[in-house]
């Protein structure tokens, strides 16, 4: 065997190693496509009636935002109703509630006023206080000792 014919042989090794190495390689790529196909196939089978399900989680959502507008338009009109109306009591009863509050008011301190003794002239004696138990000293006996019992201890 010469030179030449041993190089052929190692060429034609390697060749026949490169390409059984391929093989592998391409028996495993249509392997790994076979199931990437299945896995799509299953995910579009279980995604349309998800999908479909969504659709009809959407609408209801829109079905009872639609309700829920409605109700808050309500709401609003309630509210203001509701202001107009205190509004229209206010100027309505306000005004003719606090007349007739003044006017108890001044008829509370009129009789408060009549029912205060009114002084009596200078010409009258005095009236004297009588305390039960207790005995008042007179304006004469201060004015013999010539002090005040104030300061004194009973």
């Amino acid at each position: 065997m010469s030179g030449g014919e041993v190089a052929g042989i190692l060429v034609a090794v390697f060749w026949a190693i490169l390409v059984s190495f391929l093989a592998v390689v391409l028996a495993r790529l249509a392997q790994t496509l076979r199931a990437t196909t299945k896995l799509v196939a299953d995910v579009t089978e279980q995604a349309v009636p998800l999908l479909a399900d969504a659709s009809v989680t959407v609408r209801s959502a829109q079905t009872q935002l639609a309700k829920v507008d409605a109700i808050a338009t309500d709401v609003q009109e309630v509210t203001s109703n509701a202001s107009a109306l205190s509004s229209t009591v206010a100027s309505t009863f306000g005004g003719p509630l606090v007349k007739v509050a003044a006017f108890g008011y001044g008829v509370r301190q009129a009789i408060g006023r009549r029912s205060v003794p009114e002084p009596e002239p200078a010409g009258r004696p005095s009236r004297r206080t009588v305390v039960v138990g207790r005995t008042v000293p007179s304006a004469r006996a201060k004015k013999r000792n010539g002090r005040s019992s104030r300061g004194q201890k009973d």
